[in-house]
């Protein structure tokens, strides 16, 4: 395993960190009484399309998985709508999952829908980048000793972290602590947040910790 594209992926990681803290500092210095407790739902808006448009920027720029095969336009086009249908039906289904696990279904349906937004942009976007809309891929990324590169170790960390990130933050919702925090859905997309940031850190830190036991195969 080559340490510069460990290097490489620990760059990308931290851009992607560097993302959400701009999109936490930043809009204050241009929209008034912007905060990510005041003003929430702009701060998913914003942190979405952030982190969106860094992990695509990236995906160019780096091409982790650019396939040796000379592609058509029309190819490139049929492949950019199928991941935006794709990204949508993600939301949908998180939207659905998240209401399973408890959330309102008829109140605060904007607030479901972006934090449904937000959680498939720290998973779902990700694996349209990396792996396209394969959804054979995607499960064979996500099985055990499935990852083919450590674009996919990483992915595969980033994304449980997220998740988890978002299930825990769920315990202090029903808490009567009163706190401002605890208003849906902010513990939780925070929980998401914080999730999808230790991911980043710690996915390039586990690869290195283990290259000398990852040999990744073609599979």
């Amino acid at each position: 395993m080559r340490e510069a594209e460990v290097r490489r992926l620990l760059a990308a990681n931290l851009l992607c960190a560097l993302a959400i803290v701009l999109a936490t500092l930043g809009p204050a210095f241009f929209l008034d009484g912007f905060s990510v407790l005041g003003t929430h739902l702009t701060w998913l808006c914003v942190c979405s399309v952030c982190v969106a448009t860094l992990n695509i920027i990236l995906h160019l720029v780096l091409k982790p998985n650019q396939s040796p095969k000379r592609r058509s336009f029309g190819y490139k086009i049929s492949r950019f709508l199928k991941c935006c249908i794709y990204f949508f039906m993600s939301c949908i289904l998180f939207h659905a999952i998240i209401v399973l696990y408890g959330a309102p279904l008829i109140e605060l349906v904007t607030e479901t829908f972006l934090f449904a937004v937000l959680l498939s942009t720290f998973t779902t976007l990700q694996c349209l980048c990396l792996l396209g809309p394969n959804i054979q891929a995607w499960i064979r990324v996500f099985s055990k000793n499935g990852a083919m590169s450590i674009w996919e170790s990483s992915l595969q960390i980033t994304s449980v972290c997220s998740i988890l990130g978002a299930w825990f933050g769920a315990f202090p919702i029903p808490l009567d602590w009163d706190r401002p925090w605890q208003v849906w859905p902010i513990s939780c997309s925070l929980g998401a947040t914080f999730g999808y940031m230790a991911g980043l850190i710690i996915a390039p830190l586990w690869i290195h910790w283990n290259r000398k036991q990852l040999t990744y195969k073609s599979r």
